[in-house]
């Protein structure tokens, strides 16, 4: 089995995350999406995409254990970037691309369900960039998509202190669009994406292009420097105890250093 599974109905384009047990953003799923979307540019039939998760989980983030094999900042840093590249390329990407989020989306989950255009939460889903309490940082530009959505003062609060909110929450701050029940979130996106595709795919695409330019012009300047940040903290021993004890499923023991 792929890491991700592609059907198609009535112009809408399904992507199923398929990296069991938590869905884990590695370096090969994230390859296997920018594919899938290579292939859904070039199909003129498709009209919107919806990206869900199999299992229990949209995405529980990042694949931590692949972070064990890079070697120094410079490395990290890139890491960041090839991942701050494909989100972008979803954030302007052509036609819509719906996140129907289940279970949880947390790191690298979350950054990737906010470079999507629309985020559809069942109520209990839990949302989060928890990379502090590993002795990190968001990676893939949730330093900077979070304060788009939930302000901030919010911001500064799910990041400092890395515990996520709910579902429910998550649309009375702004970060989703609908909180719906549990069996109904992969329904209500696609009848929200068909509802799309019914539309003039031009007009689509004109609407896609236009909606980016009210973008802040720091927001560029806001990645770039997160990605320095990202490489330069996994230097520290910190960083190094968090990923450890993470893999180790043991509290960390920070040092400050």
């Amino acid at each position: 089995m792929g890491t991700l599974a592609y059907e198609s109905q009535n112009n809408v384009a399904i992507l199923t995350i398929q990296s069991p047990p938590a869905n884990a953003l590695s370096s090969n799923l994230l390859r296997d999406l920018g594919e899938k979307l290579d292939e859904i540019e070039n199909d003129n039939m498709i009209k919107a995409i919806i990206l869900r998760g199999e299992g229990k989980f949209f995405s529980a983030g990042a694949d931590i254990k692949e972070f064990t094999s890079l070697q120094n900042a410079s490395d990290y840093q890139a890491l960041a970037e090839k991942g701050q590249e494909l989100f972008n390329r979803i954030e302007h990407f052509s036609i819509p691309v719906i996140a129907a989020i289940h279970g949880a989306a947390l790191g690298g989950g979350l950054e990737l369900s906010m470079a999507c255009h629309i985020r559809i939460v069942t109520e209990s889903a839990k949302l989060g960039l928890p990379e502090l309490t590993l002795g990190i940082i968001p990676g893939f530009a949730g330093t900077q998509r979070l304060p788009q959505y939930v302000g901030t003062a919010k911001a500064y609060e799910m990041i400092l202190s890395g515990q996520p909110i709910s579902g429910t929450e998550a649309k009375a701050f702004g970060l989703a669009n609908q909180a719906v029940k549990d069996e109904e979130v992969f329904e209500v996106a696609t009848k929200l994406a068909e509802t799309i595709a019914a539309k003039s795919k031009p007009t689509i695409n004109n609407i896609m292009e236009l909606i980016p330019y009210s973008k802040t012009e720091q927001f560029t300047q806001g990645v770039h420097e997160e990605a320095k940040a990202f490489g330069k903290i996994f230097g520290s021993e910190d960083a190094k105890e968090g990923v450890q004890a993470f893999i180790e499923k043991r509290k960390p023991n920070f040092q400050d250093k």
